[in-house]
């Protein structure tokens, strides 16, 4: 008798349960749900600013986007002011010497230099050389990386001598610690800064 009136009071509950097409989809969904939260969330943790600017910059010399936004994260954290006890200026940082050699090599004008702080133009001439150095190196990003630090001369002579194989797990056997670092910093930050903004780009 008891196990009967416990079944009347189940089967009631039974009716209202989900069936399992229903559950697999509803856990399908929440799964897809946590993967977008837990993007958005990890994304947070990369900022971006000056986009426009870098976007108009990209385009206009050539240079990978997403490059762009990664030496600016680890050359200055997008802060515009940052200047480096060597005198590297702007969210670029760029070298009053590296100014002074691609307004000769790229034509610009000299009161360029001037305005070196200013966002646009530093994301400009920093995109510039970005894009000159990944020619250089024949569409070698991580060549590029080292020599935006290191000096192109120098990484050059590492490439031809071989030194250096330049790619990101040979990274090892750059001789100077700073540029060794630089090339794993940026080249982290390139990948994030991929994953998170290749929208911006899909957008344009």
């Amino acid at each position: 008798m008891e196990r009967t009136v416990r079944k009347s009071w189940l089967n009631p509950v039974k009716g209202t349960w989900p069936g399992r097409k229903t559950v697999w989809v509803l856990l399908a969904l929440l799964w897809v749900l946590c993967l977008i939260v837990a993007h958005w969330l990890e994304c947070l943790i990369y900022p971006l600013r000056y986009e426009e600017l870098i976007l108009n910059s990209a385009e206009a010399t050539g240079a990978d986007p997403f490059l762009i936004m990664a030496v600016i994260r680890v050359e200055s954290r997008f802060q515009l002011d940052r200047e480096s006890a060597a005198g590297a200026q702007g969210l670029m940082q760029l070298m009053p010497e590296t100014m002074d050699w691609m307004i000769r090599r790229g034509g610009f004008s000299p009161a360029l230099k001037k305005h070196i702080r200013d966002p646009a133009i530093n994301i400009h001439m920093g995109a510039w050389y970005l894009a000159y150095l990944t020619k250089r190196y024949h569409g070698n990003k991580v060549a590029a990386i080292a020599a935006y630090n290191g000096g192109h001369n120098r990484v050059s002579r590492w490439l031809d001598q071989g030194v250096w194989d330049g790619t990101r797990q040979g990274a090892v056997r750059i001789p100077i610690k700073e540029t060794r670092e630089y090339v794993y910093r940026v080249s982290h930050y390139y990948q994030k800064y991929k994953e998170c903004y290749q929208d911006l780009i899909k957008e344009q």
